[in-house]
């Protein structure tokens, strides 16, 4: 394969960057690299315009009329709200409130089976969702769980766009995947993911590659991990192994390419 000669002051910027993010190669660097300028371009392409960014999002753009996660509530018919846990799927609380609603954080202990949510987690329903007739077919807690996964995905996608001084946006991506975690729940296959697990492999639906997640290397609180990954490049004979850290993973979560990969490409990695 040919070689590309590069000057000194790059090299020592490459090599800079190596020793940062504890990458395993130049050609890692580059990558890496090459992946957060496609993700700038993503960011500029989809960047709305301030005059059409809304306070809560249109009904067709939620995956329920009726059901929101509480982060994201500004207005509830009749003023009056139930607040639910999405983890065993019970009611929390009883709400009379006053439109428009405006708190901006709210924290709540299920009494049930003691899981510690925010406003990121909680589900507000509305009195138009017919509770009764989903408790009746048992699909509420599938409603609660695709609604909880919806906001997470959307609030990833917008935040890749609109992040602001006061967004602690580390943490909020290591919030949702502890979540997600703390819930048990099985990915859906159609969703980009919000965090990565140990022993799962992942496809960048973008790059083509497939990330084998080995092990976590570091033991974070409050922000992601950092895990050595076997990555599976479309352009290489021999899977590379490399340490990859939130600088590499902010990039991936936020651009919403990362997908559980099928038991296929899994086992033909």
């Amino acid at each position: 394969m040919a070689t590309i000669r590069i000057r000194d002051w790059t090299k020592k910027q490459l090599e800079k960057i190596q020793d940062e993010e504890s990458h395993s190669s130049h050609d890692s660097v580059i990558k890496s690299l090459l992946k957060d300028h496609e993700l700038a371009q993503y960011a500029h392409a989809t960047a709305p315009n301030a005059e059409s960014i809304e306070s809560e999002p249109a009904p067709e753009e939620k995956a329920f009329d009726d059901l929101t996660v509480f982060d994201e509530l500004t207005t509830v018919d009749n003023q009056v709200l139930f607040l639910w846990c999405p983890n065993c799927g019970k009611e929390m609380a009883h709400l009379s409130v006053e439109n428009p609603i405006d708190i901006p954080v709210y924290e709540m202990e299920c009494q049930r089976c003691l899981t510690h949510l925010d406003h990121h987690a909680i589900v507000g329903i509305e009195i138009g969702y017919p509770i009764e007739k989903r408790l009746v077919e048992n699909t509420l807690q599938d409603d609660l769980k695709a609604c909880v996964i919806d906001y997470w995905d959307r609030k990833l996608e917008q935040l890749a766009v609109e992040v602001t001084d006061d967004t602690d946006l580390d943490h909020l991506v290591w919030q949702f995947g502890q979540y997600a975690r703390n819930f048990n729940w099985d990915w859906p296959a159609d969703v980009p993911v919000i965090g990565i697990e140990i022993g799962t492999t992942y496809r960048d639906e973008m790059t083509g590659d497939v990330l084998e997640v080995l092990e976590c290397v570091t033991e974070n609180r409050n922000e992601l991990d950092t895990y050595r990954v076997k990555r599976y490049d479309n352009d290489a004979a021999d899977p590379e192994t490399e340490v990859m850290g939130k600088e590499s993973l902010m990039p991936l979560l936020l651009r919403r390419s990362l997908y559980v990969a099928d038991e296929t490409e899994a086992k033909n990695h």
